[in-house]
């Protein structure tokens, strides 16, 4: 069950968020809410995407040649098989 919060912003803030909220075919509750999911998530997960390519990147050959018959099959650039 969602749950009501009242805040306050001033005009020009209230403008520019209703400005982004219809550019991207969205509400202004949406954006205000997503911008809160994005407040509160862990901080642990910051750039952890990047960090888990570049350990990938530097480390790949050495797990595909300790688990040959393991190994996914190879992409190009693009992220496409190759």
């Amino acid at each position: 069950m969602s749950k009501s919060v009242t805040i306050r912003v001033d005009d020009q803030l209230h403008a520019l968020l209703k400005e982004r909220a219809a550019a991207e075919g969205s509400t202004v509750t949406a954006l205000i809410t997503q911008a809160a999911y994005e407040a509160v998530r862990d901080p642990r997960l910051e750039g952890a995407a990047e960090v888990f390519r570049s350990f990938i990147a530097e480390q790949g050959d050495a797990f595909d040649e300790a688990f040959p018959d393991d190994a996914p099959d190879q992409r190009d650039s693009s992220g496409r098989a190759a």
